[in-house]
C-alpha cells in the first residue's frame, strides 16, 4: 500500500503551511532522507524530508497552496501501485518541540499571544514526522476578485487590443460588457494614437497588462519593450507570508503599544583592544556577544524591562529569553535564546552563533523564534549612527544597536578620537518610564565600559 506524505506540524502553534516548491516530481525516485519539497510557515521556509523510499506517485498539493498541518500532500509507493479513492486515516503526527523548553502560547485579554515556557526535551526531529492524519481537504489561496460580466466577443476584442477590460462599464444587462462598450472605451482614449513597437506589444499581452496605462518613452511616445519592461516591475506583488506577519505584528505594535525612546553613547575604544587581546590568544568573540551578554545582566539588576503589559495587568519573565533579530532574504527573524542568564559568555557565544547561522540557511524551526521576552536588533555592520526599533509583540521593549563610529569626544579634559556606539531603547511607556529606561540603558554602558568585568567573565 503507498506510503501518505503528509504536511509536518513544526510548531506548537503552526496550524497551516503553504507549499513553495516541490523538489520531486510524479515519477521521481525518491530516497529516505530527500528533500520532498519546501513549506513556508509564516515565519520562515522550511524543507520537508521524505521517511520513505520509492516513487513519487500522486502529488495532492500544488505549488502555492496552503493546507493545515497533517494534511495529506502526496503519495509514495511502488510504480504502478494503485492509489486510495481518498487519503487514508492515520494517527496524528508528533509535534516538533524545542530541545530546551516548550512554548505554550496563550491570548491576553486583547487578544495579544503571549508565550510561556517549560522545560522540556524535543521528542523527535524536524524529519521524523509520524505517519499521516486525516485532515481536510487542502484550502487554496485566496481567489482573485469575483470575474467581470464580459461577452465572449467583447473579451476578445480587449485581449486583442492589450486592454485590461476592468475599467469598462458595462452597458448590458446587469452591467455586462459588450463589444460596443470596448470600442467606445478605446475611442474615448485615443487608442488610435496609441504607438507600440510589436516586440513591446507582445510582451505586454504575455504580461496580461494594459498598453493604455503605460508610459512609452521612445520616439513620439512610442512604448518600448523597455516600457514594458518597467511596467512588469511596478506590477503588485503578493508578499510572502512572512513578510505579512512581520508587516501585520509591527503595524500591529506600533498603533497600539506607546512606544517612548532613550538615546546614550557608548565608549567601545578599551573593550575593542581587550577583544583583540581575546583574539590574539584564540578566543574569539564577537561585538554582538559583548553586547548580548551586557544586557542580560542589566535585564537581571532591572527585572522591570523584562516584562510585558496588555494594558491591564504586568507580567514579569522570571527568565531572560533573549531575542536577536537575525536579517534574512524575505525579512527579519528572531531566534530566542532561551534562559540566556544561566548561560556562560561562551555559551552565549555559541548559542547565538548556532540560531544566526540556522536562521540565514532556512533551517529556524518555528519554536526556536517564540518566547523572546527582550530583543536585540543590531545594525552596527550597517554603517548607521543610530535608529529606533519597533518593539516585538508579547515584549515590553527592544535595544537598537548602532554602528561605532571613531567621534572626537572629551576625555579627561582633552579632545581624543574614540570609537563610540549608540543604542537606543524602545520601552512600551505604559510599563517603563523614562528613569527606568535611562537607568536601563546606562547600566548597559557602564558594563560594555568596564573591561575588568569582561575579563572576569572571558
Amino acid at each position: 500500500m503507498a506510503d501518505v506524505i503528509i504536511m509536518p506540524k513544526l510548531g506548537q502553534a503552526t496550524e497551516e503551511s503553504t507549499i513553495v516548491k516541490w523538489h520531486k516530481r510524479e515519477g521521481d525516485a525518491v530516497k529516505k532522507g530527500d528533500i520532498l519539497f519546501e513549506m513556508e510557515t509564516d515565519k520562515a521556509v522550511l524543507e520537508a524530508e521524505s521517511f520513505f523510499e520509492g516513487t513519487l506517485l500522486k502529488v495532492l498539493v500544488p505549488e502555492g497552496v496552503t493546507i493545515p498541518v497533517n494534511a495529506p500532500v502526496g503519495y509514495i509507493g511502488k510504480p504502478g501501485e494503485k492509489l486510495p479513492d481518498a487519503p487514508p486515516a492515520a494517527p496524528k503526527a508528533p509535534e516538533v518541540r524545542d530541545q530546551r523548553s516548550e512554548v505554550k502560547d496563550q491570548k491576553s485579554d486583547t487578544g495579544q499571544t503571549k508565550a510561556t515556557t517549560d522545560q522540556g526535551q524535543r521528542t523527535t526531529d524536524v524529519a521524523q514526522i509520524a505517519k499521516p492524519a486525516p485532515v481536510a481537504a487542502p484550502r487554496p489561496i485566496p481567489a482573485a476578485p469575483s470575474r467581470l460580466f464580459i461577452s465572449p466577443r467583447a473579451k476578445a476584442l480587449a485581449e486583442a487590443k492589450v486592454i485590461s477590460p476592468a475599467s469598462i462599464r458595462g452597458s448590458g444587462p446587469n452591467g455586462r460588457i459588450t463589444v460596443k462598450d470596448v470600442e467606445a472605451y478605446l475611442e474615448a482614449n485615443h487608442y488610435g494614437d496609441l504607438k507600440i513597437s510589436p516586440a513591446a506589444k507582445n510582451m505586454a499581452a504575455k504580461e496580461k497588462l494594459d498598453v493604455l496605462k503605460i508610459r512609452g518613452t521612445g520616439t513620439g511616445g512610442r512604448i518600448m519593450t523597455s516600457d514594458v519592461e518597467r511596467a512588469v516591475k511596478e506590477k503588485p506583488k503578493t508578499m510572502s507570508k512572512m513578510r505579512q506577519v512581520i508587516a501585520r505584528r509591527l503595524t500591529e505594535s506600533f498603533t497600539t503599544t506607546p512606544h517612548f525612546y532613550v538615546t546614550v553613547s557608548i565608549d567601545m575604544t578599551d573593550l575593542f583592544v581587550y577583544r583583540k587581546e581575546l583574539k590574539d590568544r584564540g578566543e574569539v568573540y564577537t561585538v554582538t556577544d559583548f553586547i548580548l551578554e551586557a544586557v542580560v545582566l542589566s535585564l537581571l539588576e532591572l527585572p522591570g524591562v523584562n516584562s510585558v503589559t496588555d494594558g491591564t495587568t504586568v507580567t514579569w519573565r522570571g527568565s531572560v529569553n533573549l531575542g536577536m533579530a537575525v536579517s534574512v532574504a524575505e525579512g527579519l527573524v528572531v531566534p530566542a535564546i532561551r534562559n540566556a542568564e544561566s548561560l556562560s559568555m561562551k555559551e552565549l557565544h555559541d548559542t547565538a552563533k548556532a540560531l544566526a547561522e540556522k536562521a540565514r540557511a532556512g533551517k529556524l524551526l518555528p519554536d526556536e523564534m517564540t518566547g523572546s521576552t527582550f530583543t536585540v536588533s543590531n545594525m552596527g555592520m550597517l554603517n548607521v549612527e543610530n535608529f529606533h526599533a519597533i518593539i516585538n509583540p508579547g515584549e515590553g521593549a527592544i535595544l537598537a544597536v548602532a554602528s561605532t563610529i571613531d567621534t572626537p569626544v572629551v576625555k579627561d579634559g582633552q579632545i581624543k578620537v574614540r570609537s563610540m556606539m549608540k543604542v537606543t531603547l524602545s520601552t512600551d511607556h505604559r510599563i517603563v518610564d523614562g528613569a527606568t529606561g535611562a537607568a536601563f540603558v546606562n547600566a548597559i554602558k557602564s558594563k560594555l565600559e568596564d573591561v575588568e568585568l569582561w575579563k572576569s567573565l572571558t
